[in-house]
């Protein structure tokens, strides 16, 4: 296997300029922009992709080889951030419990951009995430895209406000008082939506009422975390009456609607492959995403959220099962790259590697969805922020 070289391997970890000039060589690089080439070259300067190619690389540039040279990957769906390795409830953030309602709690708030998970998931080619609220409570805030950078959120942000997330099903019952059943669910969410119709921003304040005017402005999406089918159908009436942009979260049961949902032109954030089938996840399959692709409905994959230690899966590893379960490695890869970046909005930036976008790329030592392999460099706007000799 092809290691990775430098010029001076251990001063690439002091890179810290975005205005370093960066050759990677791979044996093979997957643009996600078009076919796989053999033998390419990466070229960065100023934090942006220079140029992509079979070309001889000029004077001037640090060289970085590697075997496969992929983009950036990019999580569509995670807490990182907000839930910290330590799980004890200093490093807890992802649910607030005390009311069932709270879309005015904003990720940026919370996420901790110091947080060991946040180096952790970079460590395996992770370089965007949309993390924030997670799953547990009706309306549990706020979700953002940040960068696995930065020692201040800002340094961090590519959108500090993408979806308010809801969950919709057993996973949103209170434990004690409301909501207690389904219907209870959607009448408080269709009382909201109905009053942010009314809501007139220069009557004064309400920062639930304004997070929700922005979902029915388009200003924001709402992020719907559901699983059985009847409640995605649900889901589906509910954006239908207000007119609003949904993402379907999870949506282990989508296989059993998809007329509906290609219908509704609504994309899918799929169950992590290797998920729990059980409770509300108990008709979950491993080919998830393939059955989405086979209907035609945009999908990405997400290492979503964990219970227990360390409170995320590996996105990398959640896409090879997928590869092994109906995708194709290329349709993969894109569900954590290119077509992830689309369906959060953030495409011009990340996903793709491509003249003029963000010099975000991942180098590996072999096949990215081989349990062995290693990730044996990082590079983000143009910085090397990881690497790995062997």
């Amino acid at each position: 296997m092809r290691t990775l070289l430098s010029l001076v391997a251990a001063s690439l970890l002091l890179v810290s300029s975005a205005n370093a000039q960066i050759a990677v060589k791979g044996d093979m690089v997957y643009t996600m922009a078009g076919d796989p080439i053999e033998n390419g070259v990466v070229l960065m300067r100023d934090g942006k992709i220079e140029r992509v190619g079979q070309f001889d690389i000029p004077a001037g540039y640090e060289v970085m080889e590697a075997a496969v040279v992929t983009p950036g990957l990019v999580d569509a769906r995670t807490v990182v951030g907000l839930a910290g390795y330590l799980n004890q409830p200093h490093d807890q953030d992802q649910v607030e419990r005390s009311s069932p309602m709270q879309p005015e709690l904003r990720a940026i708030d919370a996420y901790n951009p110091r947080e060991a998970l946040v180096e952790w998931v970079r460590g395996f080619g992770v370089t965007t995430m949309h993390t924030g609220h997670g799953p547990g409570v009706l309306v549990s805030g706020q979700t953002m895209v940040v960068k696995t950078i930065g020692n201040d959120v800002q340094e961090a942000i590519l959108d500090p406000a993408t979806m308010v997330a809801v969950t919709l099903g057993n996973g949103a019952r209170a434990s004690s008082g409301s909501p207690g059943t389904r219907s209870k669910m959607i009448a408080m969410l269709r009382g909201e939506l109905l009053k942010a119709q009314n809501y007139d921003p220069e009557s004064g304040t309400d920062l639930r009422m304004e997070a929700f005017k922005a979902v029915l402005d388009g200003d924001m999406r709402m992020l719907v975390t559901v699983e059985r089918a009847h409640d995605i159908l649900t889901t589906l009436r509910l954006a239908e009456e207000f007119g609003i942009n949904i993402v379907l979260d999870s949506a282990s049961e989508a296989y059993l609607v998809t007329d509906q949902i290609k219908a509704a032109g609504v994309p899918v954030i799929t169950h992590p492959t290797m998920a729990r089938h059980g409770g509300e996840r108990g008709n979950a399959t491993f080919e998830a995403a393939a059955h989405l692709r086979d209907a035609g409905i945009p999908f990405a994959l997400q290492s979503g959220f964990e219970a227990y230690v360390p409170k995320t899966r590996v996105i990398l590893f959640e896409a090879g099962v997928a590869a092994a379960n109906g995708l194709t490695f290329e349709e993969a890869l894109a569900s954590i790259t290119i077509d992830a970046a689309r369906l959060l909005g953030v495409d011009d930036r990340v996903g793709s590697l491509e003249v003029g976008k963000d010099a975000d790329l991942a180098m590996y030592d072999g096949d990215p969805f081989e349990y062995t392999t290693h990730a044996i460099g990082v590079i983000i706007d143009g910085e090397v922020v990881s690497t790995v000799v062997r």
